[in-house]
């Protein structure tokens, strides 16, 4: 297939050399059902993620629990070595537990256990980008983060960690975790229909820290969901498409991390970032959320 390298263009993360196509790749279905154990097809899970390369992306978000352990193996298999440039992202904060459930995991013993498995199954001696993952399933609790964060302070001290993100955060925990190291992105819900972040994402564009949505297509009312089928109809392109087009006009610190074990929705997603939206259908979606932004 083409190669194609542009992927909305890039953006450099704070205080590295890390410059990021703004369209990468979440490995989350990479592994079975309910993000649990092997895929059904572990071959054609290894063929997405080259072809993920191969199109130019250079950004995979990963995590040592989804499988567990299934991922990460998975990505090593297919990719390592690692090519310069590719810059693997993943997170610690949570484990699996044996009915599949999300469990917080932010003791100091689970954390540095977490950092060593995402180590050994990578393949690597050093992480690009740890993210801490606090909060609910779908957003930020309040309360401190500065005891898991200092934990993993001291892991990149130690040289295991190059630089931290966060997941699930509020401005305040950002401002919180500041106080203790540099933050150089941030994780949260966020999409056309879910807007609460509007602010926070204008804040960490204003320090240049990347802001990273999941769920671009998450949580929609059917009211909603007929808007975006309408403007994707008008510009013959899928609703996925449009909403990641949208997150990529809606502000240049957002990097995409659309995933899929199919290598044609694979092509889909990355080619949102050369898909044009007209000044009506962008007003027409910024209408759909603007009851929920902040």
């Amino acid at each position: 297939m083409t190669k194609q390298t542009n992927l909305g263009g890039s953006f450099t993360l704070p205080g590295t050399p890390m410059k990021l196509k703004r369209v990468g790749y979440g490995a989350m279905q990479l592994a079975g059902p309910q993000v649990w154990g092997p895929p059904r097809d572990r071959d054609g899970a290894i063929t997405v993620l080259r072809e993920a390369l191969a199109a130019g992306v250079n950004h995979i978000d990963t995590s040592d629990f989804y499988g567990p352990h299934v991922t990460n193996q998975i990505i090593k298999q297919a990719l390592h070595p690692y090519p310069d440039g590719l810059v693997i992202v993943t997170k610690v904060g949570a484990r699996r537990g044996d009915d599949k459930s999300w469990i917080h995991a932010l003791a100091p013993q689970e954390l540095t256990a977490a950092v060593h498995d995402n180590l050994r199954n990578l393949g690597l001696d050093t992480l690009d980008v740890v993210n801490l993952r606090v909060g609910g399933v779908m957003g930020p609790t309040a309360g401190s983060i500065g005891e898991p964060l200092t934990v993993l302070a001291e892991l990149k001290r130690r040289g295991l960690i190059r630089h931290l993100g966060l997941s699930n955060v509020s401005p305040e925990q950002l401002a919180e975790a500041q106080t203790i190291t540099e933050i150089v992105c941030v994780q949260n819900l966020y999409n056309v229909a879910h807007r609460n972040d509007d602010g926070f994402i204008n804040h960490l564009a204003s320090q240049g820290i990347a802001y990273v949505p999941f769920f671009p297509l998450g949580g929609f009312t059917p009211l909603q969901s007929s808007a975006l089928d309408a403007a994707a109809a008008s510009l013959q392109a899928t609703p996925m498409q449009v909403a990641l087009a949208w997150l990529l006009h809606r502000s240049p610190n957002i990097l995409l991390i659309p995933g899929t074990s199919s290598v044609k929705h694979l092509h889909e997603n990355l080619s949102a970032a050369t898909l044009h939206l007209p000044a009506e259908t962008i007003a027409g979606l910024d209408a759909i959320g603007a009851d929920t932004a902040l």
